[in-house]
């Protein structure tokens, strides 16, 4: 893991680096920006870092000799090399550069999944999946026959871990699982789920979408074969996430997209594959937003990764204290001390999206609707909820707004 010294950490200092956040909105009223679990706002550190690569470090990578084409690739590799730390990987060539946790979970799919798995196969997922961690398996089971079983969620928000010895067998190849439920915020034995898999001879994919953001990961430790995140939850540009890949297991995986970079030779007749990690990233990658990934990950070293867990749990218990005092109202999902900064919620008689829309009037911006997971909101029993989640930059005044805004907008629809 990096050893980098975190910084003293005060929110109202580190709001400042971040423009975004001094927007006001809707006749001057100050945005509070609660939709992180979708997309996290950037530090002007990033966004510097985007504007100086193509002011002035920009070419393309790998492939050029002349010197702007060296120090860029210079740059995307030290990149590489970040992500390698942040992750605590064996080499950087087990850090595949993708455009986001979707992407890398199809390659996974296509790749290892397409050569791998044939009619009798399963493939463990849970309920609380976030579609991009199941349309993909559902697409491979199509393609190959192999079936898919499903973890059931309680009815408090939890794996029922009660079910595993039923459903983890012999004939399990692969458990894909999130480490932090995108809707509940449900924090799940990772760490278990693995040595459990591994011990019935399965594979374990982790979905990191919402934990790589909060929360330090060491894939050593954690013994994962595979984990995916995106740079856009964790303060990064859009359009680059990384698929991390236990080296033996990416060696024997045939390539994913064919092109430029993932190729060592080519004929007429046929190619040979590129050594790793070039071999799964066909064409030309996401280069500048690689850049800002790293120096968002920088930013998070920084401000420390053990205070951004224990600030956002403040947040969340504060969230869970305010809303369920609320009439009507009702949380999803587990208590505090079992979930991220994630407060999923709905109220009797009124739609998710008409109370967002009321917020927003307010300045609030907070996410209506299933989440991508309309699996699991079948499970509890609505056909969507409002989603509140918080990053360090969100305030106690903030979580405050929020429920006087949500009990504003119920005194209006209810009169």
């Amino acid at each position: 893991m990096t050893t980098t010294e975190p910084r003293l950490f005060d929110v109202e200092s580190l709001r400042t680096e971040f423009p975004i956040l001094q927007t006001r909105i809707n006749g001057d009223i100050p945005l509070v920006y609660l939709d992180n679990a979708a997309s996290t706002q950037r530090p002007q550190q990033v966004i510097d870092t985007i504007t100086v690569a193509y002011e002035q470090q920009y070419a393309n990578v790998h492939r050029g000799i002349h010197w702007l084409s060296e120090l860029s690739t210079d740059l995307f590799e030290n990149a590489r090399e970040s992500v390698q730390r942040l992750l605590n990987a064996r080499r950087s060539s087990e850090i595949i550069f993708t455009s986001g946790t979707t992407a890398s979970i199809n390659l996974v799919a296509r790749s290892w999944g397409d050569a791998n798995l044939k009619v009798g196969d399963e493939i463990l997922l849970s309920e609380m999946e976030h579609h991009s961690n199941l349309v993909p398996w559902q697409q491979l089971a199509l393609r190959t026959g192999c079936r898919l079983r499903f973890l059931p969620v309680t009815d408090d928000g939890l794996l029922d871990l009660e079910t595993l010895d039923e459903l983890l067998t012999d004939r399990t190849r692969l458990v894909s699982i999130v480490a932090i439920s995108n809707v509940l915020g449900t924090i799940n034995p990772i760490k278990m789920l693995v040595q459990r898999a591994h011990a019935a001879g399965a594979l374990i994919l982790i979905d990191a979408a919402q934990s790589a953001p909060h929360e330090p990961i060491d894939v050593q430790d954690l013994d994962a074969d595979f984990l995916a995140f995106s740079g856009h939850k964790m303060l990064g540009p859009s359009g680059v996430g990384v698929l991390h890949g236990r080296e033996a297991i990416l060696e024997e995986m045939p390539p994913f997209l064919g092109g430029g970079s993932m190729i060592h030779r080519v004929t007429l007749e046929g190619f040979e594959v590129a050594d790793l990690p070039s071999k799964f990233e066909a064409g030309t990658p996401p280069i500048v937003s690689a850049l800002g990934l790293a120096t968002a990950i920088d930013y998070l070293n920084q401000v420390g990764f053990d205070a951004i867990l224990q600030y956002e749990q403040q947040l969340t218990e504060k969230a869970h204290q305010l809303l369920t005092d609320i009439d009507g109202l009702r949380i999803l999902g587990p208590s505090p001390g079992q979930k991220g900064g994630i407060v999923s919620f709905v109220v009797d008689g009124v739609q998710a999206n008409d109370l967002a829309m009321m917020l927003d009037e307010q300045g609030i911006a907070v996410r209506a609707g299933h989440h991508c997971a309309m699996p699991l909101h079948a499970r509890l029993g609505v056909s969507a909820s409002l989603r509140a989640s918080f990053y360090f930059y969100n305030t106690t005044e903030e979580v405050e707004k929020l429920a006087d805004g949500v009990k504003r907008a119920l005194r209006l629809f209810r009169r």
